[in-house]
């Protein structure tokens, strides 16, 4: 990550995204969640969400992923029945490389509190949350 006199240039800016990433450690899980995911008292949140869609589930995962190893991924099943292929296909290719599980939205919902912290997003697709578990 680079900074100039201090400031950070590139990368992550925000101070507290960053440290909630620092805290996470092999095989925690980390929650990426869209605009309608419920708060979850007792669970660090750090809310990025700006509008509608901004941003997107999938652009956090990209900033995250380059400083952030994704072993493993769980995602609601109903995300397959609820979006489009196109939809779909972004998800495999954001996730490429993590082992990816699909469970029903209420099992999905029981790994929620296990997390060391969930980050909200504007996005807008239907069941786009996910639970990451560090590699």
């Amino acid at each position: 990550m680079a900074s100039v006199g201090g400031m950070l240039v590139q990368g992550i800016l925000n101070p507290n995204l960053l440290s909630l990433l620092a805290r996470v450690r092999h095989t925690n899980t980390l929650v990426i969640a869209d605009r309608g995911f419920p708060f979850w008292p007792g669970i660090e949140t750090v809310d990025i969400s700006l509008v509608d869609g901004v941003p997107t589930v999938l652009q956090v995962l990209a900033a995250v992923r380059s400083n952030f190893v994704v072993a493993e991924a769980y995602m609601a099943q109903e995300f397959l029945a609820a979006n489009s292929t196109k939809v779909r296909n972004a998800f495999a290719a954001g996730l490429r490389g993590a082992q990816v599980t699909h469970e029903p939205h209420v099992a999905f919902k029981r790994r929620i509190p296990g997390a060391i912290g969930l980050i909200r997003t504007g996005d807008t697709v239907q069941y786009a949350n996910l639970v990451l578990v560090s590699g």
